[in-house]
């Protein structure tokens, strides 16, 4: 169950590493002590039932529940861990009897080679955790550090978080329909705090976005900015929920 554990600790920060997102530690942790339980399960008396396919996808699932998070992510991440799985196993083919010493170097092996030889979608540095807190309730996403982002609030001068249309709707309850037109929503939305933060992109010279102050803003470790601001849309097509940009 240790090796086992051990093994699957490695590999799963390996297959989070090749997707580009931020170390989750704690979780990745967790989702090995799943996998190393179950795994001494398959070889008690009585429980070996629970070797055959449809356990074992079961359990696969709630590992990369809890490893990744349940977002749109977690079939691609967890089909990577099980990819990695097999280039493990293909390993220690190769290597025969070589022990647990040899598996355990093996699988240490493919998560520095994960870390070194490859990057996939952007890199650790350009995601971040982030942990927004807005009236007693607590959501975390993915943020691109984009340093493209620098919109400012016009009046504090404070940098804005941008959030995408699925966060508006989770926390706030806004829709997109509502997202696209702030003025009319502003007025007549009963959620207080709710503003206006002007921008300039591309093929928009003049927009507007709502915005609120969350009761926190936590991006890794550090608390930043509480003011956050909803674009209509959603952002990065699963990869991340918000830009961070002048935030960091």
């Amino acid at each position: 169950m240790l090796v086992n554990f051990l093994v699957d600790l490695l590999l799963l920060i390996a297959a989070n590493r090749l997707c580009g997102y931020p170390l989750k530690l704690s979780r990745a942790v967790l989702s090995a002590g799943i996998g190393a339980v179950y795994a001494g399960m398959c070889i008690l008396p009585g429980f070996r039932f629970l070797g055959n396919v449809f356990w074992r996808l079961g359990v696969l699932g709630l590992m990369g529940a809890v490893a990744f998070g349940w977002n749109r992510t977690i079939l691609r991440r967890s089909v990577i861990f099980v990819f990695l799985s097999m280039a493990l196993g293909g390993i220690a083919l190769g290597l025969g009897n070589g022990g647990i010493l040899a598996l355990l170097a093996a699988a240490g092996g493919v998560c520095i080679l994960c870390f070194v030889g490859f990057r996939g979608g952007a890199s650790p540095k350009e995601l971040v955790t982030v942990r927004l807190t807005y009236r007693g309730t607590t959501r975390e996403l993915v943020a691109l550090n984009d340093t493209g982002n620098a919109l400012k609030d016009p009046i504090t001068g404070q940098p804005v978080l941008v959030a995408g249309a699925d966060v508006a709707k989770q926390m706030l309850g806004l829709t997109r329909e509502q997202l696209l037109t702030p003025i009319e929503t502003m007025a007549q939305s009963e959620i207080s705090g709710l503003r206006l933060i002007p921008y300039r992109s591309v093929g928009n010279a003049n927009g507007m976005m709502l915005a609120v102050r969350m009761d926190q803003v936590v991006i890794g470790r550090q608390q930043v900015s509480n003011l956050v601001a909803f674009a209509p849309q959603i952002l990065g097509a699963g990869e991340f929920q918000a830009l961070a940009g002048g935030v960091l």
